[in-house]
């Protein structure tokens, strides 16, 4: 049986399970029918303000992304190869991992207002250490006889740095955004919901006030479905990047 056989059969058994729950509940306001939910979607997607909509929680997740990716790997890079900065370091990350998400949110409140700036900053709190610390395992696992090895040739630090440290990194930045990826778009949808002034997060707050669960769960399965898409994406371009850096190396 194929992979997407599989994929197939997971979806259609999880439709299965769905229609059977709404059935038992028999609440379309707790769990409507699949069916209504597809159908709303179907008639949201002709709906230009979802789209826009769309894009806009999309470019927030990726802002997000880019900017986790460049200061946690770079952090990363320095705590690995520093202990002492790694030592005094670890109380700060783990107190920014222990802030629960409400407290970001009104701290982005108090000081931005809704606005696209606040999820971005959250998602970017959020996911840094998951970042830095992948990095630092990266690092603390490097291959030291070759690090050796380049330096007794004198090879120049930047070589050092782009072939041996990000290339022998370059399974653990795939790691990072395997992982964050799905938590950014969670992330960002929460603080859409709450301190946001256009995404879904915010068409999600409008289905609440309007009392539709058809509408909330046929936004929702737009976002786990761009999710789902962008992930797949960013893993099939980071793998193709992969080959071809250690290729070249």
């Amino acid at each position: 049986m194929n992979k997407p056989l599989r994929w197939l059969i997971g979806i259609l058994v999880f439709i299965a399970i769905w229609q059977v729950a709404s059935l038992l509940i028999n609440k379309s306001i707790i769990l409507p029918a699949p069916a209504r939910v597809f159908t709303e979607l179907a008639w949201q997607l002709t709906n230009r303000l979802v789209w826009i909509a769309a894009l806009e929680t999309a470019w927030k997740v990726l802002l997000a992304l880019i900017l986790v990716l460049l200061a946690g790997v770079s952090t990363g890079l320095l705590l690995g190869v520093n202990e002492t900065l790694r030592d005094c370091s670890r109380p700060i990350i783990m107190v920014i991992q222990a802030v629960p998400v409400i407290s970001w949110l009104t701290l982005v409140l108090f000081t931005w207002g809704p606005g696209w700036e606040g999820p971005v900053f959250i998602a970017f709190l959020s996911l840094i250490p998951i970042a830095i610390l992948t990095t630092v395992s990266g690092v603390q696992n490097l291959d030291l006889e070759l690090l050796e090895m380049a330096r007794l040739y004198k090879v120049d630090r930047l070589s050092i740095i782009k072939d041996i440290y990000l290339g022998s990194l370059l399974p653990f930045i795939i790691a990072i955004i395997d992982v964050t990826i799905g938590q950014a778009w969670k992330v960002i949808l929460v603080a859409e919901y709450l301190a946001g002034d256009s995404g879904l997060g915010v068409m999600i707050l409008s289905a609440r006030y309007e009392v539709n669960a058809v509408k909330l769960y046929a936004i929702t399965l737009l976002a786990v479905i761009l999710g789902i898409t962008t992930e797949r994406m960013l893993k099939s371009s980071l793998g193709r990047v992969s080959k071809r850096w250690l290729s070249a190396l």
